[in-house]
């Protein structure tokens, strides 16, 4: 199956497929770090804005893959929806291309606050939209920490298809197969990674459980108090530089950041920590990712 990989970030999406048996035939980004660290991995530079470019112009695909930004439906931001011009419509933009190519079948991902938003009116739009373009569609909350990663991530995933298949979203891996933290962890991290003295005791004075077993991750939420988990709060593009720290003493390395979202070790960093954190924070749990992209391709074939 070809499919094309559109606000492609770093790739994880078409990653997903990849592993799944498909052929990515053309991805666009508009950020050039994004695209920088995506031309490392898969020897392609992404297309740019997909505003600027022609339906007509795609190669021939049969499902489109879309991570549309999601920062105007998130609890984190403004929660401005498509009231934000640059970033909010985007997904109309997804909408011409289906419109114009007609594909078999589409995934999109999304946060989950896209349910919620405007009492549920965006996500109204959005499916009503995407039937009126004739395709069956199907969604789904789907949470990373189920499908053997140790992130608590839930994102809507949407998948259509043109024909009326039988699609179902993938079951929870079990239990013995899921990473646990100490899977993902780094042996010795740089002293980079460490915070100062100051915010170490900050943190520990905040710490909801001092005996809390290690390894942990720590979140600092917006009022301020610190929990221990043993699995990772959500990567966030935007969030600040100590929003999550290991044993309160230390950032997550790149490669950490990774492991949590499902990349494998050969994925290459070749930019600044500080890009490569907000990279992290706007993809996708690649398993989780992976896992739909079978169960789709099983509803096609069959």
């Amino acid at each position: 199956m070809r499919v094309i990989d559109l606000f492609a970030g770093i790739g994880g999406i078409r990653l997903a497929f990849e592993n799944a048996g498909c052929k990515c035939v053309f991805s666009s980004e508009i950020d050039d770090s994004a695209r920088k660290t995506y031309a490392a991995n898969f020897n392609e530079t992404p297309s740019g804005d997909i505003r600027s470019i022609k339906s007509s112009d795609i190669p021939e695909f049969d499902i489109l893959l879309a991570g549309f930004p999601c920062q105007t439906f998130s609890v984190i931001g403004r929660r401005e929806g498509f009231a934000d011009s640059a970033r909010g419509t985007l997904f109309f933009e997804v909408a011409r291309i289906l419109h114009d190519r007609r594909p078999p079948a589409f995934m999109l991902e999304n946060v989950k606050n896209l349910t919620a938003h405007d009492n549920g009116r965006t996500f109204g739009v959005i499916t009503g939209c995407l039937e009126e373009l004739g395709y069956h569609v199907h969604a789904k909350i789907l949470n990373a920490l189920d499908f053997g990663l140790p992130q608590k991530r839930e994102r809507i995933i949407i998948a259509g298809f043109r024909e009326n298949v039988a699609f179902n979203f993938p079951a929870p891996v079990p239990e013995c197969k899921r990473k646990k933290l100490s899977d993902i962890l780094e042996i010795n991290p740089a002293p980079k990674y460490y915070v100062s003295a100051s915010i170490r005791e900050s943190r520990l004075a905040r710490l909801k459980d001092k005996n809390f077993p290690r390894p942990y991750i720590s979140h600092e939420n917006v009022s301020g108090s610190v929990t221990p988990h043993e699995w990772s709060a959500a990567l966030r593009a935007c969030a600040s530089a100590n929003y999550i720290l290991i044993n309160d003493e230390r950032r997550p390395t790149e490669r950490e950041m990774l492991r949590l979202q499902g990349f494998p070790d050969s994925f290459r960093v070749v930019v600044p920590y500080g890009k490569m954190k907000q990279q992290c924070g706007n993809s996708v749990a690649v398993p989780v990712i992976e896992a739909v992209a079978r169960e789709m391709l099983k509803a096609i074939v069959c």
